[in-house]
């Protein structure tokens, strides 16, 4: 497998035998799929999406704290989000951290899905199905859907008010 912290197969310069992305840049849902059907097995998937939660920033100590966790995850699970109105259009800026080291790679995937997204954007895609592509839903136990869901339903919780807020101000 080609991958350097977040890079992928496609991100890989062969001539310089290094990745051409950035060390922070997140891996888009494209190349996520890319490297899934790379990918001979769940074993290796699993093994992947652990890189890819290894990458992940950290959050502070600050930011661990009750508020942001989601419950219904057997793991620890804190989630942050801002708002970022410094491009053309608001997008929703999306940090997380769990415990256990499959979750941040879980955590990477809903990072694809989501960062960087409008709050319409946010409530527009359509997780289920982008869990389903990749297999997630057929290799994750219970509680790890459980905790996948509850992420889910957070961000979109949080979409929901951002596009309320942006609504009431632009009023």
């Amino acid at each position: 497998m080609n991958t350097v912290g977040l890079c992928t197969r496609a991100a890989f310069d062969q001539t310089q035998g290094a990745c051409t992305l950035a060390a922070t840049e997140l891996m888009t849902l494209d190349e996520l799929y890319e490297e899934f059907d790379f990918l001979p097995d769940w074993e290796d998937r699993c093994d992947f999406l652990i890189d890819l939660g290894m990458e992940l920033p950290k959050l502070s100590s600050d930011e661990k704290i009750e508020p942001n966790r989601v419950h219904g995850c057997q793991s620890m699970v804190w989630l942050v989000t801002e708002l970022d109105d410094s491009g053309d259009e608001p997008v929703l800026r999306v940090r997380a951290n769990s415990d256990a080291m499959i979750v941040n790679g879980l955590i990477a995937v809903l990072l694809a899905i989501y960062d960087g997204k409008t709050p319409r954007e946010v409530l527009d895609a359509d997780a289920a199905e982008i869990f389903k592509r990749l297999e997630l839903d057929r290799h994750l136990s219970s509680q790890r859907k459980n905790g996948l869901s509850g992420m889910v339903t957070r961000l979109r919780q949080l979409a929901a008010a951002a596009i309320v807020d942006l609504d009431q101000q632009a009023n």
